[in-house]
């Protein structure tokens, strides 16, 4: 008998459908993603084995080795309202423009007489050219800020806005540096908050090791 021919077939492979998916799913990434907040100054935090996510919309204080303070409004709605609380109740006499510009910083390190200064410069000083917010006995400025928080978050769930203060301190700051902060949380009947450390593994052989295996 003779040999029966089959017809060959082509084995090229339309890619187009897949090359489509793969930029769609890419482009959803890419939108979706919300990207980390970016650092005042690098610090090492304690370590702990903490495994709690911050919140995105979070305020976060960051105290240097050196004891200078830095603050950070995560959440930008609330932004603009605190700030135009503090610059009414400390009566800073900032422009529309100058308000503006201010609402456009990432982060605060300045004490408020020098806030007109900083907004009529063409760009802001690097964080580490900063002073830093007062945070002293004499003159504890983060006492202000806190108040203005707590104006603009009053009426609502504050264990919700216990949830979102963080402070952020290096591993090497001094603790007075720290009680500051906690006395101007105090003065505005601020008594929860919490801590940012680095993540570490659960010692072996701990109680707390121990424990999570039985579950």
């Amino acid at each position: 008998m003779p040999k029966v021919k089959l017809p060959r077939k082509s084995t090229i492979v339309d890619m187009t459908a897949m090359c489509d998916v793969a930029f769609l799913l890419l482009s959803f990434f890419i939108l979706a993603t919300k990207q980390k907040p970016p650092e005042v100054l690098t610090i090492t935090p304690p370590n702990s084995i903490s495994a709690k996510v911050a919140p995105e919309d979070a305020i976060i204080i960051t105290l240097t080795k050196d004891g200078r303070t830095f603050l950070m409004l995560g959440d930008d709605a609330k932004k603009a309202e605190i700030l135009d609380n503090l610059n009414s109740t400390k009566g800073l006499q900032l422009s529309p423009a100058e308000m503006a510009k201010w609402k456009k910083q990432q982060f605060y390190g300045m004490p408020l007489n020098q806030t007109k200064g900083l907004l009529a410069m063409s760009s802001p000083p690097s964080p580490d050219k900063m002073p830093g917010i007062p945070t002293d006995t004499t003159n504890n400025e983060m006492t202000d800020w806190m108040r203005s928080v707590t104006n603009v978050y009053a009426g609502g769930d504050q264990s919700k806005l216990q949830e979102k203060l963080l402070v952020k301190g290096d591993n090497d700051a001094l603790y007075p540096s720290f009680k500051n902060i906690k006395a101007a949380f105090k003065k505005n009947e601020i008594y929860k908050f919490r801590i940012v450390t680095n993540g570490t593994p659960v010692p072996v052989g701990s109680e707390l090791y121990n424990s999570s295996k039985a579950l």
